[in-house]
């Protein structure tokens, strides 16, 4: 325990040399405060402790009374934090959803360790090393810690295949699997192109200019970039990526704190030949996201088009401590091109609240009407070419669109929150896969496919999805099963909710076979067109000057 006190002490002070201004020195006495309140509990407390407890929950206690985004992560939970921005995890590559507690292989990564042996969609996973993982009421989080591994290690898969009795045994090896954050992007017509970005990751940039290049080479001249959900990630990555649509030397974000002073992100010249922008946004777009946004808008170079963002306006620096555990510690703001801030105001140590504020937006009617959005004239700006923009708040769309709430009923609604869609994809699959595949030409686009993934002169092979796009209809079979889990899942509805419910439940389970049998760029070329905040970013794309 000594020990542990003296190491604490002494990554104290070497903090304190790090990062604090001399004006505010930490005092010797406030660090053997701390360390003499620790010797008090270990010796003196009527029961024993864990030493290792005690010093986490102070550590919460220091970060929890700071803002909102600084936090505190486990060394157990500092992998699975960071795994969503590295741009890959180790293991055997599949995409999957468990159904009836067995694991289906909806795809298997292409190139990756699992589709070099032989594993395909449809696939069940039910015994990992000769451990059985189906019907057994297994974790998601125990299945995928089984799976997983490091890059070389293998492991021995039990597989039933559709049709068989007995079951497959598939030795992987596992590896690097690509973590991707830009899952999908398309034209919209013969000159737009369509991108979405769902994090800003390390490999964001090379995900992006790739889609880019690839929509280039069909002819496209402007872009929509979708950035709905996206909560951000690294500003590097964000500031890479809007350096693409600016001249040498303009401002794309510069952030400020009490430790490190001003830094400048400036453009270094843009290289895309792009000529519209449209950016989609909601009230989950944050961060990296806002930082894109802002650049855009503050710059004049595109169009902002959705509901006001999240509103984060904090940038943290990542400390890891030296059990492993790490704290992400806001050291400054950052600021768009004109000098906003979007951060919303917060009462330190009140996280509760300031979670609450995309509820209080739905309550104070802003999601719906635009009436509802005041901002105070002290955080006014004007943008080079004149645009009044605001601060304090997120970033304000250029064009606002309304919640549709009409959008899903709540019976919809309900089959989303049961797992009803996909568990009933999955079983109709199961018997009409291979059908769906020969019907529509998917081999053909899985090996073009796979010919990209290393060869950007490859163009994809996409006429067997234009026909399902075109042509798919959802059988009754289908809505009977889907029925039936509704009844399973005790879901009640009259024929009159079932009705009215009935175009987006059809179109729900034809984007849902269309990503299990392609992949997410499917399943959105099916479901957006359905979105406002999409047709109205097409729209301002024709719009715009």
């Amino acid at each position: 325990m000594k020990k542990l006190f003296f190491i604490a002490a002494a990554f104290a002070c070497s903090l304190c040399s790090w990062a604090q201004p001399a004006s505010s020195p930490i005092e010797e006495i406030q660090v053997r405060k701390f360390i003499v309140a620790l010797q008090c509990i270990n010796r003196l407390y009527v029961e024993s402790v864990d030493n290792n407890k005690v010093i986490e929950d102070a550590v919460k206690g220091m970060i929890e009374g700071l803002d909102p985004h600084s936090s505190y992560t486990t060394a157990k939970d500092v992998e699975a934090l960071n795994e969503p921005l590295n741009g890959s995890f180790e293991g055997i590559g599949v995409s999957y959803n468990i159904n009836e507690d067995t694991l289906v292989v909806i795809q298997p990564v292409i190139g990756g360790p699992s589709e070099a042996v032989g594993i395909m969609s449809g696939d069940k996973i039910v015994t990992v090393n000769d451990t059985s993982i189906a019907g057994v009421k297994m974790t998601k989080t125990e299945i995928m810690r089984r799976l997983r591994g490091p890059k070389g290690s293998k492991v021995n898969l039990g597989v039933l295949r559709n049709g068989d009795k007995k079951l497959r045994s598939f030795v992987v090896i596992r590896d690097k699997i690509p973590v991707h954050t830009v899952d999908c992007y398309y034209m919209i017509d013969e000159n737009s192109g369509y991108v979405r970005i769902t994090s800003f990751g390390q490999a964001t940039y090379d995900e992006f200019m790739k889609a880019v290049s690839y929509l280039q080479k069909l002819g496209m001249k402007n872009i929509v970039i979708d950035l709905q959900g996206n909560g951000g990630g690294y500003l590097q990555t964000a500031v890479k990526i809007a350096d693409e649509f600016f001249d040498n030397n303009e401002l794309i974000v510069y952030t400020d704190g009490r430790a490190f002073g001003r830094q400048d992100y400036r453009a270094t010249k843009g290289k895309l030949d792009i000529d519209k922008v449209v950016i989609l946004v909601d009230g989950t777009s944050a961060s990296a996201s806002e930082i894109l946004s802002g650049a855009i808008q503050d710059n004049d170079r595109g169009t902002i088009v959705g509901r006001r963002t999240f509103a984060k306006g904090l940038v943290q620096r990542a400390i890891p401590l030296p059990d492993g555990s790490e704290i992400r510690l806001t050291v400054a703001h950052y600021y768009s091109p004109v000098g906003r801030c979007f951060q919303k105001p917060y009462v330190k140590g009140d996280k509760k609240s300031y979670d609450k504020d995309l509820f209080d937006r739905l309550r104070s009617g802003e999601l719906m009407n635009i009436d509802s959005i005041h901002f105070p004239d002290s955080l006014k700006f004007k943008t080079k070419g004149g645009k009044i923009v605001y601060g304090g708040g997120g970033v304000m769309p250029d064009v606002y669109v309304p919640l549709d709430t009409t959008r899903f009923t709540l019976f919809n609604r309900e089959l989303i929150a049961k797992n009803c869609f996909i568990e009933t994809t999955l079983k109709y699959l199961d018997s009409n896969r291979k059908s769906l595949i020969k019907k529509y030409n998917i081999e053909s686009y899985n090996k073009t496919k796979a010919k990209f993934v290393s060869c950007k002169d490859v163009v994809i092979d996409i006429s067997g999805f234009i026909n399902y796009k075109n042509s798919y209809e959802v059988p009754q079979e289908l809505i009977d099963l889907l029925l039936d889990k509704a009844k399973e899942a005790k879901l009640t509805y009259t024929d009159s909710v079932l009705n009215k419910s009935l175009p987006m439940i059809k179109l729900q389970l034809k984007a849902l076979l269309a990503r299990d049998l392609w992949d997410m760029n499917e399943y959105f070329q099916i479901i957006n067109p359905t979105s406002e905040i999409y047709l109205s970013g097409i729209k301002a794309l024709k719009e715009e000057k």
